[in-house]
């Protein structure tokens, strides 16, 4: 049997809605963001069978752990069971967490200059490089391969490169994956599928 990993990111959070980078800052889930994790985990519920035949995996920021609560609590998982790994975190974007782009291009206007809406979170001073959060991810990955049912929670750009690193993308392609938080993914045997209430497409 294939392995299955389900991919989910964090609902909306407080700092989602003004604009702010978290990085590894962190900011309570809003109304909105629990509702959209709970959409999520009714779907999930009805394709993983009996839940306590997968492995649940959180990273530990407390936007991720709030929101892995809600999915243990519908599809009747003991939160107490889950495990948390670091390496799943959001990309450090170093001194730049918590700030807007907007404050971001007025303090440092040169570090963004020549970089796109998809890289330019690279460069922040004190922040992780590419390589470095493929590196990590390429890790957890290698060291849940003989575990074939997993539920992971991470976060939107870290869960980009994720599914970059598992489909053997390319930085660029891996950049611009899709980031909604009302969706989430099934990643199996090197194909990425979309699942939500609209959506049931493999690309």
């Amino acid at each position: 049997m294939d392995q299955i990993i389900y991919l989910l990111r964090h609902g909306e959070t407080v700092f989602n809605t003004q604009g702010r980078y978290q990085g590894e800052l962190d900011s309570p889930l809003t109304d909105v963001g629990m509702d959209q994790v709970r959409q999520n985990a009714d779907i999930l519920k009805n394709l993983i069978g009996n839940p306590n035949d997968w492995k649940v995996v959180s990273n530990p920021l407390g936007r991720a752990l709030q929101s892995t609560k809600i999915i243990c609590e519908t599809i009747g998982y003991d939160f107490k069971k889950i495990e948390t790994d670091d390496r799943l975190s959001e990309v450090a974007v170093g001194v730049w967490a918590g700030l807007t782009m907007k404050e971001i291009e007025n303090t440092w206007p040169n570090l963004i200059k020549d970089t796109d809406a998809f890289s330019w979170f690279f460069n922040a001073p004190n922040g992780e490089s590419y390589d470095t959060v493929v590196s990590r991810l390429t890790d957890w990955l290698l060291s849940i391969k003989h575990e074939q049912k997993v539920i992971v929670i991470s976060h939107g750009l870290t869960g980009r490169i994720l599914r970059g690193v598992y489909a053997e993308m390319d930085k660029e392609q891996a950049l611009k994956l899709e980031v909604s938080q009302d969706i989430f993914f099934k990643l199996s045997d090197k194909m990425i599928q979309k699942t939500s209430l609209e959506y049931d497409n493999f690309y």
